[in-house]
């Protein structure tokens, strides 16, 4: 093809075997870029790993304040979790990577971009959609699809080339890390019976045997605080998982329904993500009017979905963004996380919008509410209930 090309670079198997593979095959010039979304690794030495490997070229980009701010914020606020379990670890980082390498490759006037996204997974709609809808005329290559090597056979291919990968066939877990949190899978966790061994955790491992308690303040939806200390979401969101991962708290193992209609076993660790969506969910149940918070329960699937499905970048997700956005105006206030081995629980929320009423909701003494109004209220509710059973008979 002979083509230059900017290929999204992790550092890891299948992008390091890419970098040769495209540069022997194809002839293409392949330009590296390594995004930094917070994964905690040394980016530099993956810069000179792709180097090592053929390419031409090799950059890393700081995305992690965007990722925050952009990406994870409407995420809290959309209590976003696919499958009510999983916190779109990956799915969230895929748009603002996508977003850098277009604009990449137009500046380094390159003919195409690249990922190293397997035909089996779900990465490769989320690449290549949000490229389209970025850059609809982009030429998109997906070296993995077209090789046709297994996981065995791509580690062989890295050996016999003197491609440096941490991977081996003693230890062959893909993994994917970011400030959201941590994903694992092949090897033995593709049994969906076999507990996963304790070497494929890294965040949640326990180191802490003592309870604990952090507050986490928000503005808008948004995390704005730790502890009463102001700081940027990125740095919360590490803070936080610096916290609840050494509980054991925070892990996730499932069977997951990809895109593409497969099942997959799918081993995750998210402690900041579920720990601030949990304590989110708990401030707007202070905050939100009864049918708003109803309404945005029912649509909050429906975001993770779409998300999920690699659609950032359509009118569908602009849309219900728009919606969770209005109900965030009252969402501000703190919440109380009580943290001990294997548990991470809200005890004590307050917000200066509450909505929560102490003398209409006590029972200890004089309130301010009418009980008597109840008695007309109830029969009302009940009227076409009672209506159907004088006619149709009463209900079995």
């Amino acid at each position: 093809m002979g083509k230059r090309v900017v290929l999204a670079y992790s550092g890891g198997l299948d992008t390091s075997v890419a970098v040769r593979w495209m540069s022997e095959q194809w002839g293409s010039e392949v330009i590296a870029l390594a995004a930094d979304v917070g994964q905690g690794e040394d980016l530099e030495a993956a810069r000179q790993r792709a180097l090592a490997a053929g390419a031409v070229e090799a950059h890393v980009a700081d995305l992690r304040a965007e990722l925050a701010s952009e990406f994870l914020a409407p995420a809290i606020a959309a209590n976003a979790l696919y499958e009510n379990r999983y916190p779109l670890i990956s799915s969230l980082t895929r748009p603002v990577i996508v977003r850098r390498l277009v604009q990449a490759a137009e500046e380094m006037g390159a003919d195409a971009i690249a990922h190293g996204c397997t035909g089996k997974g779900n990465d490769q709609l989320r690449f290549e959609v949000a490229a389209r809808a970025l850059a609809p005329d982009v030429e998109i290559l997906s070296p993995v699809r077209e090789w046709g090597l297994t996981r065995a056979d791509a580690i062989e291919y890295a050996v016999e080339h003197d491609i440096p990968v941490t991977v081996r066939a003693d230890n062959p877990y893909s993994i994917d890390q970011n400030l959201w949190g941590r994903a694992v899978e092949c090897g033995v966790l593709e049994d969906p019976w076999r507990q996963p061994p304790e070497e494929v955790f890294a965040q949640t491992r326990v180191s802490t045997t003592e309870a604990f308690e952090i507050t986490v303040g928000f503005e808008q939806g948004v995390p704005i605080s730790l502890d009463g200390e102001a700081m940027p979401l990125e740095q919360v969101v590490s803070q936080v998982a610096a916290s609840v991962g050494p509980t054991g708290w925070g892990r996730i193992d499932m069977v997951e329904n990809r895109r593409v209609g497969i099942k997959t076993r799918e081993i995750y660790e998210a402690p900041a993500a579920l720990a601030l969506i949990a304590a989110h969910r708990d401030l707007e149940g202070l905050t939100l009017e009864r049918d708003v918070a109803h309404e945005k329960a029912r649509l909050e699937p429906r975001w993770a979905e779409v998300v999920y499905d690699g659609y950032w970048f359509s009118p569908l997700r602009e849309a219900l963004d728009a919606f969770v956005a209005s109900t965030q105006r009252w969402v501000t206030g703190e919440v109380r996380l009580l943290c001990a081995p294997g548990r991470c629980d809200v005890v004590g929320r307050r917000s200066p919008h509450g909505l929560y009423d102490y003398d209409l909701a006590t029972y200890d003494a004089e309130d301010a509410f009418r009980h008597q109004d109840a008695a007309g209220f109830v029969r009302l509710w009940g009227l076409s209930t009672e209506m159907w059973a004088k006619k149709q008979g009463p209900a079995t």
